[in-house]
């Protein structure tokens, strides 16, 4: 996947985190405590300055009250595609 690819990938998933979380009319710093996160650290990924793994997506997911299936379906209504 090229950095470009990437980056799109991770603002699209960004997106996706962000939709939910003010779906849940919850802040970056409660999504942040109860995912076990920094909220700095949700900022990055809402902003898709960062490529989070697997468990932290599942996290976020748990937090949210969502499947993380949710979260990359919406990531890809986003923009996100996968690469040829």
């Amino acid at each position: 996947m090229s950095m470009a690819q990437r980056s799109q990938a991770s603002v699209a998933l960004g997106l996706a985190v962000r939709d939910a979380r003010q779906r849940a009319r919850i802040s970056q710093e409660q999504l942040g405590s109860m995912s076990g996160m920094h909220r700095t650290y949700v900022g990055g990924i809402e902003r898709g300055e960062r490529n989070p793994s697997w468990i932290n997506i599942v996290k976020l997911a748990q937090a949210l009250a969502v499947r993380p299936s949710d979260l990359v379906t919406r990531a890809e209504v986003y923009g996100w595609a996968a690469a040829d």
